[in-house]
């Protein structure tokens, strides 16, 4: 009995001990539909041997089943299924003297169904059975179609979410991946579904509240399956109501302005079809021509024009407004605006207004400088003008430097209603002044005093009478001193600061 040893060597080589050898790819790979090579060659040993058949099985889920037979006497058979769509490739194989040692086989047509393990094993005598196998995997491309949901998409004022548009990836093996790229602020749904041939179908939709901001928004959905990256785009076209602006108002109509007009500026999908005008709460002017869209208000700006104008926009999904408040002025708001003149006589006016205004403000300006000054001189006199209220101590200024006090009459009376400076008169007799007995040693300290307010006078007890004193005419006043019509003298220091 003649035994061999089989073993690996590298992968798709099997090997016999006394060298026979079938080499083949490990794997092979094609998309559906494509064609696709699954290579068998038999190494022969020296002395070589003898190849009596050579047989392709298909393998799947344990379970063999013959492709294709090549046989020296017999000739060769492709079996069916594959008849239609296998055949060696070496034509050597199919002449009357054979030549076995390049049994490839060539698949013109790929079917999902083609995807297994295929067995390439030759019969040899006297070395028994050599084979070797392949794994041949089959690629579904996916059919990738990107549509809108509808032809025509509707906003409607409930503001709804709804599937705009549907990306799928049919079919596919293996499965794809889908993602959406958009400026839209939507949401995406996916959905796999697995096929009886082995492929996946792939659904995405994409889901957004149609507005008049998403119309013309460009949606695309990008598809990568394996290494390729597919991509289909549409442009969104939404149907919405008009929006509705009302132009021409520019918050300066004035009086006797020329060439005004009010446009009704309406955005919508489809377009607006029918433009209504309107003035609430009484009719239009009638210096006003309608055109279009526009009003356009004949010769110059009266007080009639005033009131809210109301504009009605409609096209095939509804109807919008627009309003305007119109206010008439007597002059613009900017006197500079071109083609505008004062008339004389209200420049005349204006000017008469400015020139008052002016000089009422002058007064103000020179009542408030007048005050300002008597409260500066009033705050720097620190003696008093009524010598009623001033009770005299020595009568002599800090720096007078006078002789000591004189003797003190007994009363002076004032005359209440005199107009001059409040003179003395004498009461005594017509000699001269009575002086009463005052002893001064214990004032020392008081006699260095220019004068006494009231306040202190009637602190200090000087029996009911009032101070006076005479002085020699004869004596000196300092040159910082002045004289007072009431006989006292009060230094230039304590009156002014």
């Amino acid at each position: 009995m003649h035994l061999s040893v089989v073993w690996w060597r590298g992968p798709g080589v099997r090997r016999a001990g006394d060298g026979q050898m079938v080499q083949m790819d490990s794997s092979k790979s094609g998309f559906v539909g494509s064609q696709v090579e699954l290579r068998c060659i038999f190494i022969n040993s020296n002395p070589p041997v003898k190849i009596s058949q050579v047989t392709w099985q298909k393998v799947l889920n344990g379970t063999k089943q013959n492709v294709a037979i090549a046989n020296p006497a017999l000739g060769v058979s492709v079996l069916s299924p594959f008849k239609e769509r296998v055949s060696f490739k070496q034509a050597a194989v199919r002449h009357r003297t054979p030549s076995l040692e390049d049994t490839t086989i060539v698949f013109s047509s790929l079917q999902l169904s083609d995807d297994a393990a295929y067995i390439c094993e030759y019969t040899t005598f006297p070395a028994g059975n050599r084979e070797n196998t392949v794994n041949l995997t089959v690629f579904a491309r996916p059919m990738t179609r990107m549509t809108l949901t509808t032809p025509t998409i509707v906003a409607r004022a409930s503001k709804r979410k709804m599937t705009v548009a549907t990306c799928v990836s049919a079919n596919g093996k293996p499965q794809s991946v889908i993602k959406w790229e958009t400026r839209l602020k939507g949401e995406a749904t996916l959905q796999e579904t697995r096929n009886q041939n082995g492929t996946v179908t792939v659904r995405s939709n994409y889901v957004v509240v149609p507005s008049r901001e998403t119309h013309k928004q460009k949606l695309t959905c990008i598809v990568t399956y394996r290494s390729e990256r597919i991509t289909d785009s549409v442009v969104l076209n939404v149907q919405y109501e008009p929006e509705v602006k009302i132009e021409g108002f520019d918050k300066n109509w004035y009086l006797n302005r020329q060439n005004v007009q009010l446009t009704c500026r309406a955005d919508a999908n489809p377009p607006v079809t029918i433009y209504q005008w309107k003035l609430l709460n009484g009719s239009l002017p009638s210096n006003v021509e309608i055109k279009n869209n526009t009003l356009f208000f004949k010769g110059p700006v009266t007080y009639d024009l005033a009131g809210t104008y109301v504009c009605d926009a409609t096209n095939g999904i509804g109807t919008r407004t627009g309003i305007v408040d119109v206010n008439i002025t007597e002059f613009p708001n900017n006197l500079s605006t071109p083609g505008y003149e004062i008339p004389l006589e209200q420049h005349n006016a204006g000017v008469a207004i400015g020139v008052a205004v002016g000089g009422v403000a002058l007064l103000g300006v020179a009542a408030v400088l007048l005050f300002v000054f008597l409260r500066r001189r009033q705050r720097t006199f620190k003696g008093d003008y009524s010598t009623k209220k001033h009770v005299f101590g020595n009568g002599y200024s800090k720096a007078g430097g006078l002789p000591a006090h004189p003797p003190i009459p007994k009363n002076l009376q004032y005359p209440d209603d005199s107009d001059d400076e409040k003179k003395p008169t004498q009461i005594g007799g017509p000699g001269g002044f009575e002086a009463s007995e005052c002893n001064f040693d214990g004032e020392q300290e008081d006699l260095k005093r220019p004068y006494f307010t009231v306040d202190e006078a009637e602190s200090r007890d000087y029996d009911e009478r009032t101070l006076a004193f005479q002085y020699d005419p004869q004596a000196e006043i300092a040159d910082d001193m002045i004289s007072q019509t009431d006989g006292s003298v009060i230094s230039k220091k304590e009156w002014y600061v």
